[in-house]
C-alpha cells in the first residue's frame, strides 16, 4: 500500500494497516502525538481500529521535551 506521511511518499506492508500500526513504524508514542487522515484528526481512542488505505495523505505531528 502506497500513502503520504508529512509530504512523502511511503510503501507500507500488508500488516501495516492501521493508524497505530504506522506510528510503530515510526516509533513515535500515542500518547504524544496527533495524526491527521486526509485532512481530518483521527481521535486517539480509534489509532487501533482506524484503517489506512492506498492513496492516503497521513499527517504526524509527535511532541518532543527539550531545554
Amino acid at each position: 500500500m502506497n500513502i503520504r506521511v508529512n509530504g512523502k511518499d511511503v510503501q507500507l506492508s500488508e500488516q501495516e494497516t492501521t493508524v497505530a500500526d504506522l506510528l510503530d513504524v515510526y516509533k513515535v508514542k500515542k500518547v504524544f502525538s496527533v495524526v491527521e487522515v486526509n485532512r481530518k484528526i483521527i481521535s486517539k481512542n480509534v489509532y487501533e481500529t482506524t484503517k489506512l488505505s492506498n492513496g492516503d495523505a497521513v499527517e504526524i505531528v509527535h511532541f518532543v521535551g527539550g531545554g
